[in-house]
C-alpha cells in the first residue's frame, strides 16, 4: 500500500503511540504560563554542573531516563533513540546517550527537531523496525547564547525582535499499543529562504517554512483547520506567529481560531527579556510533552497538529552574509475515536 500523499505527507498506518513523556525545564520556564504541566522544574540552570553546556547535556538525560521510567521500561527495551540540540556536534545529545546501552541516531533540524525526530521515529515504528523508540531534544539559554550570539558576561542588550532561548528538554516514547495519544501523519518540510537576516528575529525567517508546511499538510491529507482542537507551532514568537497566520490565510486556510505558538506561550508577558517569546529545540519539546500531551490525556484535545520550526543559520553564517533559511515539519497526533 502506498502512504505517501501528496508531494509531502506520508500516513503512519500502524499509529504507533506515545505511551510517555518527560519533560524538564529552567527555572525560568518554571515560573511561565505552563508551570504547572512539567515535570521536573530545576533551581538553577547549572542543575549543579560546571558549565551551562554539562548542564543541558544532563537535562536531556534527565528527561530520556525519566520518559523511560514513567513508560514502565528498561533501556534494552528501546530500539532507538532519535534527538538533537542545538550545540555544535549535537554534543548535548551525543553526551547525554553515550552512558545508554541502545542504539542512537543524531539529528540536526534547528529548532524544528522535536517534530522532525518524532517524524522518523513514527516512521520507524511503522516500518516495524522497533518495538519502542524515543524520540527526544534539547536547548539551553546560556550555552546557546555563548554559541550563536555573545557570552552572557557581555551584556549585550535584546532586541523587541529576540526571543529568549528555552532551557528544557523533552523526550517521548512511543510504543505499538496501548490507550494513548497516537501518531498518524508526517509532513515533512521543505526549505524556505525569504532573505531575512537578522539573527535578533527569527520568527520572522521560519515563518514563510511554517506557513508553507501547515498548508501542505491540508492539501496532501484534505483535512481543514476545524479538523484539530489545537494547531501549535515551535517557536515562532510573537512577529513570527502573526507573519504565519497571515501567510496560511493567503494560501487559503484561516487558522486563528484554534492556533497557538508554543514560543509565544511558554514564557508569562511580564517575565523579563523574552520580548518576543521563547525560542529553541526545547521550546515545543516541553511544551507538547508538557501541557499538550497532558492534555490530551484528559481527552481536552483530542486532534492536534504541532509543527516545529527551525531556522537553519550556522554560527558563521550569518557573520559572512548569509540569510536564514527556514524549515518546518509537521506531525498529526490524535487520541481516542
Amino acid at each position: 500500500m502506498n502512504k505517501r500523499l501528496g508531494d509531502q505527507t506520508v500516513r503512519i498506518e500502524s499509529k504507533p503511540r506515545i505511551i510517555s513523556t518527560a519533560s524538564v525545564v529552567g527555572p525560568k520556564e518554571g515560573k511561565g504560563n505552563f508551570k504547572d504541566y512539567f515535570d521536573v522544574i530545576l533551581k538553577n540552570d547549572h542543575k549543579e554542573n560546571e558549565s551551562f553546556e554539562k548542564a543541558e547535556t544532563n537535562i536531556l538525560s534527565t528527561a530520556i531516563s525519566e520518559s523511560i521510567k514513567r513508560a514502565n521500561l528498561t533501556e534494552e527495551k528501546i530500539g532507538y533513540i532519535f534527538a538533537g540540540d542545538l550545540l555544535n556536534q549535537l554534543s548535548a545529545s551525543s553526551f547525554a546517550v553515550r552512558g545508554m546501552n541502545v542504539p542512537f541516531i543524531g539529528l540536526y533540524g534547528a529548532c524544528s527537531t522535536m517534530t522532525e525526530s518524532l517524524s522518523i521515529a513514527s516512521m520507524i515504528m511503522d516500518g516495524e523496525f522497533a518495538n519502542y523508540v524515543i524520540a527526544a531534544t534539547s536547548s539551553h539559554f546560556a550555552a546557546s547564547e555563548r554559541q550563536f550570539r555573545f557570552p552572557l558576561e557581555f551584556g549585550t542588550q535584546r532586541a523587541l525582535t529576540s526571543q529568549w532561548t528555552v532551557t528544557g528538554a523533552g523526550a517521548m516514547v512511543l510504543g505499538k499499543t496501548g490507550n494513548f495519544p497516537y501518531v498518524t501523519y508526517v509532513t515533512t518540510g521543505k526549505i524556505k529562504d525569504y532573505g531575512v537576516t537578522d539573527s535578533n528575529d527569527m520568527g520572522s525567517a521560519m515563518a514563510p517554512a511554517a506557513a508553507a508546511t501547515i498548508y501542505q499538510h491540508f492539501k496532501d491529507t484534505g483535512r481543514s483547520p476545524s479538523y484539530y482542537d489545537l494547531i501549535a507551532t515551535g517557536d515562532l514568537g510573537k512577529y513570527g506567529k502573526e507573519i504565519t497566520e497571515k501567510l496560511v490565510k493567503k494560501y487559503g486556510y484561516d487558522i486563528s481560531s484554534n492556533y497557538m505558538d508554543c514560543g509565544q506561550e511558554i514564557f508569562d508577558k511580564s517575565q523579563d527579556d523574552t520580548n518576543a517569546g521563547g525560542s529553541g529545540c526545547g521550546c515545543s519539546a516541553v511544551v507538547y510533552c508538557g501541557y499538550i500531551y497532558k492534555n490530551m490525556m484528559n481527552k481536552k484535545f483530542k486532534k492536534v497538529l504541532l509543527i516545529s520550526t527551525g531556522a537553519l543559520l550556522s554560527t558563521t553564517s550569518s557573520l559572512q552574509g548569509e540569510s536564514i533559511p527556514g524549515i518546518a515539519h509537521a506531525v498529526s497526533i490524535e487520541y481516542g475515536d
